[in-house]
């Protein structure tokens, strides 16, 4: 906590002072982002620039739950068509299969799911044809 600004020193010296020794104790050292660009420096002002940050730290998803189940399906498909091996890519669809099943008992409200779980042999098959190495 900061102590009250004596009387007689200038508000411009008194905090000068308070960020020098704040400086000297190390309290600017290790800042998160520190020496990395700005990322909003180029992009033009948004008046709710403060809502989406806010939005984007609680993990707010702007997707309906349907439409973002789809689309991690479609990255559970990418993660399958990169993945090394057998194992890996039985684990990404064991992971996404449960959600869809779950999602499947209970629809998620918004737009229709339009998904089912996905068959493990037929995409491993399809994986195996699909490997250069």
């Amino acid at each position: 906590m900061t102590e009250r600004k004596p009387p007689g020193v200038s508000f411009e010296s008194w905090v000068d002072r308070q960020i020098r020794e704040a400086a000297e104790r190390g309290a600017f050292d290790r800042l998160e982002g520190m020496g990395k660009p700005l990322a909003s420096v180029d992009a033009p002002y948004d008046e709710m620039w403060w809502v989406k940050e806010k939005l984007h730290r609680e993990g707010f998803a702007g997707l309906p739950p349907a439409l973002a189940l789809r689309k991690e399906a479609e990255d559970a498909m990418e993660a399958v068509r990169s993945a090394r091996s057998e194992r890996q890519v039985r684990a990404v669809l064991a992971a996404i299969n449960e959600k869809i099943s779950a999602a499947l008992r209970r629809p998620p409200p918004g737009p229709p799911l339009r998904l089912t779980v996905f068959d493990v042999d037929a995409v491993l098959a399809a994986w195996r044809t699909g490997r250069t190495d």
